[in-house]
Parts: structure tokens; C-alpha cells; sequence
């Protein structure tokens, strides 16, 4: 089939390297997200998707929205037959939808109707789920509701972070998203709804949302850490500043700790929380980089009683 596929950040990446790898299907362009400010300078910086695309002399397509005429006539003349997304990052509007024969198919992060939206594997770690997965369905204009194609699982394993979950899942799922391709092609694939039961919600995360309670229990502490790393970040408040936490674990034999109050030994941080504590292993001060958490106490200089959160 003729593709276009869209995607914009790091993790669409290993998708569009597979769809081109096949060699079963033409990759005729790249939809991404404009240019976007990064690093210090502010400088517009291509997206991933878009670097990649260029590297493979595919064409990119940047609309400021997907609904602009200009895109729209180009999809039009390009005439896909299917439209492959991960991760792009805008709604589609229905005069796009409609532009493929076989549609837009998504590859989400999560299996499906679990944890629609934004945010699949934050949410999946944060709830505790011990198996998560990707999913791949044609799109509609509900969220992330459309019918299934097909689904891969994966484990949660006990230290992963979401950036370790989703560089995981980024792979597995290429290999899904080019087998629904060759599905959809031989016509042996057919997308079966989405069982009425058993929805959740999975809206992105702000800094906000990330603000460690101490009150709560060390699992869940331990749970919003990993959930929340590399993005947003967890934090909590210290000294009047804010305190990004890196890597944490809980440590069930401490429990003479109240939320939020810490304990320094020679190699060691812990915090209390609402049930046993946590052992801070790296952090980030305000305006530096990220250090180990004995290194940041050593040279803060913590006094006996002082508590994260206050």
C-alpha cells in the first residue's frame, strides 16, 4: 500500500523505521508537528519524525493544523491508502479521515479500551497494572475508540520507569503496526469494536499532577516516581524550592519515619511516607543537574527533623 504516516516525537520513530524496513509498503510522506522551540537558545528544531523522514528522502508535511487546505490538497493528491499514526500529537478532522481508503490507523500504547488518551503508560504504572501492551485501531473522531486490529502485551517489571516501558512498547508495537499494514492489504485483518467495558482514562499529566504526597503509601510514592519519569517529572518542595525526584525505592524495614520527614545516613536519603519509607537515590535541585540524592544531602546539609513537602 501507499502510506503517509504521522507521528512527531522520539518513540514514533522505530514505527516509521519499520513501515520503511518492510519493504511491502511505500512510505510516501511524513505528517509531523511544525518546528518547535527547544534547548536554551529557543532555536526551532525539527521534530524526530520529521529528522528521520528527511534522512530516508521521504517528503514531510508540517500543518499548523490538519484541517489547512493546503495539507489537505496534498494528502488528496499523494492518494494513500492508509494512513499509519503514532504519536502525532493534534486531532484529525473528518475531511482528513476521509482522505485514505483503509483510514487512519493509530498505534497506542496501552491495551485498548484501558487508559485512552494522552498519557497510556504514566497512568498504566501509576495505577500498579502488572501488564500493559499496544494496540493498534482505526481512528475516529471519538478518543481512541475506534475498533482494534490487532494487540501485543508487555510486562510492567517492578523498576521500570515510563520511558523505559514506552522505549519497550515503541518496539514491539512497530512490529504490530507493519503486521495490521500487511493485514489490511491481503484483507485477512478485520478491526473488531472496542468492548463497552473496562474503559479508563489516561489524560496527560502536568507538572501539577506530579507533586508528590507524602501522606500517601511508599507503593504509591515509589508508583508516581516511575510513572512520572522522565516526564513531567515527580517533585516535591524543599527549603522553599522545587525538588524533582529521579529514582526512588521503597524500603518496607523503615517505618519509624513520618510523611515527608528525612533521615541522612553516610550513603543513604529516606522520607517518610504514610506507610514505610523511601530510599531517594537520584534528584534534581532547582537549577542543577540531576545528582545522587547522598551527594545533594551532603552538601545541603540537612538538619535533623527537616521534611520534603513542607
Amino acid at each position: 500500500m501507499k502510506l503517509v504516516f504521522a507521528g512527531t516525537p522520539e518513540v514514533a520513530v522505530p514505527a516509521l523505521d519499520a513501515l520503511i524496513a518492510s519493504g511491502r509498503h511505500e512510505v510516501a510522506a511524513v505528517v509531523t508537528r511544525p518546528d518547535a522551540p527547544a534547548g536554551r537558545g529557543r532555536r526551532l528544531v525539527a521534530s524526530p519524525v520529521a529528522e528521520r523522514a528527511e534522512e530516508a528522502g521521504i517528503e514531510v508535511l508540517k500543518p499548523v493544523k490538519p484541517r489547512d487546505e493546503d495539507f489537505l490538497a496534498r494528502l488528496r493528491e499523494i492518494g494513500p491508502d492508509a494512513c499509519p499514526v503514532v504519536a502525532y500529537g493534534a486531532l484529525l478532522p473528518r475531511v482528513a479521515l476521509d482522505v485514505p481508503a483503509h483510514g487512519w490507523v493509530n498505534l497506542h500504547f496501552s491495551l485498548l479500551p484501558a487508559w485512552r488518551g494522552a498519557a497510556p503508560v504514566q497512568h498504566a504504572i501509576m495505577a500498579g497494572d502488572e501488564i500493559t501492551g499496544a494496540s493498534t485501531f482505526l481512528i475516529e473522531e471519538g478518543l481512541d475508540s475506534g475498533p482494534v486490529y490487532g494487540t501485543v502485551t508487555e510486562e510492567i517489571r517492578r523498576t521500570d520507569t515510563s520511558g523505559d516501558l514506552l522505549t519497550r512498547l515503541a518496539f514491539a508495537g512497530s512490529g504490530l503496526l507493519v503486521a495490521t499494514m500487511d493485514g489490511i492489504e491481503d484483507g485477512t485483518l478485520k478491526a473488531v469494536p472496542q468492548p463497552a467495558d473496562g474503559i479508563t482514562l489516561a489524560p496527560k499529566i502536568t507538572v501539577e499532577n506530579a507533586h508528590v504526597d507524602w501522606s500517601a503509601p511508599a507503593l504509591r510514592v515509589d508508583r508516581m516516581v516511575r510513572g512520572c519519569t522522565p516526564a513531567p517529572g515527580a517533585w516535591t518542595a524543599f527549603r522553599g524550592e522545587r525538588l524533582k525526584l529521579i529514582h526512588a525505592t521503597p524500603v518496607p524495614e523503615r517505618t519509624d519515619l513520618a510523611p515527608g520527614e528525612l533521615s541522612v545516613g553516610k550513603n543513604n536519603v529516606y522520607v517518610g511516607t504514610g506507610s514505610y519509607a523511601v530510599e531517594l537515590l537520584w534528584l534534581q535541585a532547582q537549577g542543577k543537574k540531576p545528582m545522587r540524592a547522598a551527594d545533594w544531602a551532603r552538601g545541603v546539609r540537612i538538619a535533623s527533623g527537616e521534611r520534603l513537602g513542607a
